[in-house]
């Protein structure tokens, strides 16, 4: 083996890098072969082997069980996504083996809820359970193939980055794309002005969403005709879409209140046989039945009654919902299920902090009247459970500052009355 750091990586652990090669005046590693091998022919990269393996998949009920360990309730989500995701490789091991000559159709994921609320969270749970390369696109950063920003295929390339360049490997991933009501286009009706950033992503993304072959940059960015690209196929990638889509209750309470009228009953449509005398106390009636219907809640809930129609009048086109054909709609977090996240899933904040400070040989316990302390302080903040961990840095900054210094610190214990001093 030869000895030195290489030409072009500078790389030289003999740990990392197996294998160096010495030229003339330079010396080459292993892993830059294989990027010089990807660039000059991907398509040898891999084997028939590795094209064809099957992914191994557990069933709905092992899935949903695997995600309780780490996401607090969203039972019917986590549902739904057991089964959307087990259909999804079911029907790539299908087509791998060619048992069938009927064509499943892929059935894509839209996630609506709140800021916090484990939308991204779940996806990258599913990722890891399944062992296949996942990968998180911002929405917002995308614009229209010619404009400043991102194109759509830069998705692509952050997923073959995370498959370690191999094509078929990252054909069988997941990309989470966040934040996709923010691409949403001003109005129900077609734009007469060129939305580059919202309608004019929207329509990128339909062939990328359906399936189709894409010419892939390995190092990203803008497209150069001398640039060697990656054929990537987007036919068995899973795509999951999420966004808190905030305003979109008003559409669906729109909707609803079309079809009430306000009255509830034969009792209230004998209102308008009323003469003039009582209608100031009949119209108090109707605006009392108006404020039980929008108690709040039903207002907590209104997401759950969300329709196509609701989602075309916020600003997706058709063309895209109809590549989303699984919706779910997660659970508002409310003051109960915000503890559970700060103490009861495995990785759970508190679990995580206990082992920072484990590192470095201290035992740290909470009482359960500081997590108390801590959930409502974060309730406040309508995070989610984002603002848990928001607290708990402010809590713990000062213990982490100075706790690694002594090392007569062996115990701590964080009660209510050191949390009050910091929130």
């Amino acid at each position: 083996m030869a000895k030195g750091r290489c030409t072009f990586c500078n790389e030289k652990d003999v740990e990392v890098v197996k294998t160096f090669i010495r030229g003339s005046e330079v010396l080459i590693c292993g892993n830059c072969i294989e990027q010089l091998l990807l660039l000059v022919d991907p398509e040898n990269i891999e084997t028939k082997d590795e094209e064809d393996a099957k992914i191994e998949i557990k069933k709905p009920k092992e899935i949903k069980e695997f995600l309780d360990q780490y996401v607090v309730g969203q039972d019917d989500v986590k549902k739904t996504l057991a089964v959307g995701v087990y259909n999804h490789y079911k029907r790539i091991n299908n087509n791998i083996l060619k048992k069938s000559d009927n064509i499943i159709d892929k059935s894509n994921i839209l996630l609506i809820g709140d800021t916090g609320s484990g939308k991204t969270y779940l996806a990258r749970m599913l990722a890891k359970l399944l062992n296949v390369p996942f990968c998180i696109a911002d929405a917002t950063s995308l614009t229209e193939a010619g404009y400043v920003g991102e194109d759509v295929e830069s998705i692509l390339t952050r997923l073959l980055q995370v498959a370690k360049y191999k094509p078929r490997l990252a054909e069988k991933g997941i990309v989470y794309i966040d934040e996709i009501d923010k691409i949403g286009r001003k109005g129900e009706n077609v734009s007469i002005t060129r939305d580059v950033s919202g309608e004019g992503v929207q329509q990128a993304l339909l062939k990328l969403l359906e399936g189709t072959i894409v010419n892939v940059s390995p190092e990203g960015g803008r497209r150069n005709p001398e640039q060697k690209f990656i054929k990537v196929d987007t036919t068995n990638i899973l795509f999951i879409c999420g966004g808190a889509f905030e305003g979109l209750e008003r559409y669906i309470l729109n909707r609803q209140k079309k079809f009430s009228l306000g009255f509830k009953g034969s009792e209230d449509i004998n209102i308008i046989n009323n003469t003039k005398e009582n209608n100031s106390s009949n119209d108090n009636n109707i605006k009392d039945i108006d404020k039980k219907d929008n108690n709040e809640e039903e207002k907590e809930n209104i997401l759950k009654n969300v329709e196509i129609s609701d989602l075309k009048k916020f600003g997706l086109i058709p063309e895209l919902i109809g590549r989303l054909p699984i919706i779910a709609v997660l659970d508002k977090i409310d003051k109960e299920t915000m503890k559970k996240i700060l103490t009861e899933p495995k990785n759970s904040i508190i679990n995580q902090y206990k082992e920072l400070f484990k590192l470095d040989k201290i035992n740290l316990e909470v009482t359960d009247e500081a997590c108390d302390m801590i959930v409502e302080e974060a309730f406040k903040m309508k995070l989610g459970a984002r603002g848990l961990r928001s607290i708990c840095e402010k809590i713990f900054k000062e213990l982490m500052y100075e706790c690694p210094s002594k090392k007569n610190v062996k115990d701590l214990l964080i009660d209510k009355d050191y949390v009050s001093k910091y929130i």
